[in-house]
């Protein structure tokens, strides 16, 4: 029996921000309220994540520019880890640097190969302002790291260079959400 309500099942899906946005390439503010506009956020966050088939979604893919991240993601050995984060900070990323495939919401049909820390702990608060740390390896360690650079308004073609790069960034400019006028 659930105690809980599912996240994201009285939420509403709100419109995804694309590459170019301006709220995608701008740091995100600090939350300081944790009021119901919070809860109503992280909500709508999670229903927008799984209405795209995403495992983790950062507040200004949805156009808000605050400090926030929802996440539904395994690691490498398929345990779910299923959470949000208020206000986090990378505080450790270490271990081996593994290229992998690495896709975004915010760009959507498009990856490439990113260098991304196996290992990865993010600290902040829940949405009621309690401390939550989440620990995360291979996959997952892969999101945190993601779901904190988009909070820094990064998003990963940033992380790439040279032919990766340019291959990701020509594929978006011809993909149909990246024509412009």
């Amino acid at each position: 029996m659930r105690n809980r309500p599912i996240p994201g099942s009285s939420g509403a899906v709100r419109a995804m921000s694309l590459l170019g946005s301006p709220v995608l390439h701008a740091p995100c503010e600090t939350v300081t309220d944790f009021g119901p506009s919070l809860a109503r956020l992280v909500e709508d966050m999670f229903a927008t994540m799984y209405a795209a088939n995403g495992v983790g979604l950062a507040a200004n893919q949805i156009g808000v520019g605050l400090r926030v991240f929802v996440y539904d993601c395994p690691d490498d050995e398929d345990v779910r880890h299923l959470g949000h984060v208020v206000n986090p900070r990378l505080v450790e990323a270490e271990g081996v640097t593994v290229r992998g495939p690495e896709g975004c919401l915010s760009l959507p049909g498009l990856e490439a190969g990113t260098e991304r820390y196996d290992r990865a702990v993010v600290e902040g608060v829940d949405v009621r302002g309690e401390p939550v740390r989440v620990e995360g390896t291979g996959f997952f360690a892969r999101c945190l790291q993601h779901e904190c650079d988009h909070l820094d308004g990064m998003v990963y073609p940033d992380r790439l260079s040279g032919w990766r790069r340019a291959r990701v960034l020509r594929a978006a400019r011809r993909a149909p959400w990246g024509r412009r006028g």
